[in-house]
């Protein structure tokens, strides 16, 4: 299985430092925030990593390079100047990411989730996604779910981590160009296309400066 990074991102509520550094590639601790996903995915036993890039992409690709140093395989998704958002992103790497179902994670959510289980799950959905419990500054969530199937309900509501398998069907009915996941989700969601997991353990979305500073101290400690 192949894994993708989301690393294209703006990374607005993070300036002023993305003004001149890609939010990938913000130091937390002793590593940039990309490198915690790339070891942790090393370390599960993934191979090949494809990571997209837009906005300062130069930047990550000089640091990155190859993968050589992570012991993995890295391609690089080039989206240009203006960042396709999620779901167009996602599209536009599929030449690079193959017929198999597929990991993606986001590049600025540190976690401890083994993504070892995920590179050994049998997906038979259109694709899987691990929730957590809600974070304070998400407290409405975004899908609800039973049974390991996740479900349109305004009730009980859990948070997309970021963190999820997809097969390349999932995107069959898309073309290129610029859009979110969500809505593509939630149109799965309605045919019972999609499982799901919750999560307990660390996961936590780096998206403001108060944020990764949190992160930083956690780290230190």
């Amino acid at each position: 299985m192949k894994a993708m990074i989301l690393a294209a991102g703006r990374g607005e509520r993070m300036r002023p430092l993305t003004d001149t550094t890609p939010k990938p590639l913000l130091q937390a601790g002793p590593r940039r925030l990309i490198e915690y996903q790339l070891i942790n995915l090393a370390t599960a036993g993934f191979t090949e990593v494809v990571i997209n890039v837009a906005w300062l992409g130069k930047q990550i690709i000089d640091v990155l390079g190859d993968g050589e140093k992570y012991n993995l395989k890295i391609s690089y998704s080039d989206e240009g100047d203006q960042a396709l958002e999620t779901g167009g992103g996602i599209y536009n790497a599929l030449p690079l990411l193959g017929e198999d179902p597929f990991l993606v994670v986001n590049a600025d959510v540190w976690t401890d989730y083994p993504f070892e289980k995920l590179r050994a799950f049998e997906l038979r959905d259109k694709a899987h996604l691990v929730l957590i419990n809600n974070p304070e500054h998400h407290p409405q969530g975004d899908f609800s779910i039973r049974d390991d199937r996740l479900i349109n309900d305004e009730s009980s509501r859990f948070t997309f981590s970021g963190i999820g398998i997809y097969s390349p069907e999932f995107f069959t009915p898309s073309s290129k160009g610029k859009y979110p996941l969500g809505p593509m989700i939630r149109n799965y969601i309605d045919s019972d296309d999609i499982s799901g997991e919750v999560y307990q353990g660390m996961c936590i979305d780096i998206g403001t400066p108060l944020r990764l500073e949190t992160l930083v101290k956690l780290l230190s400690a």
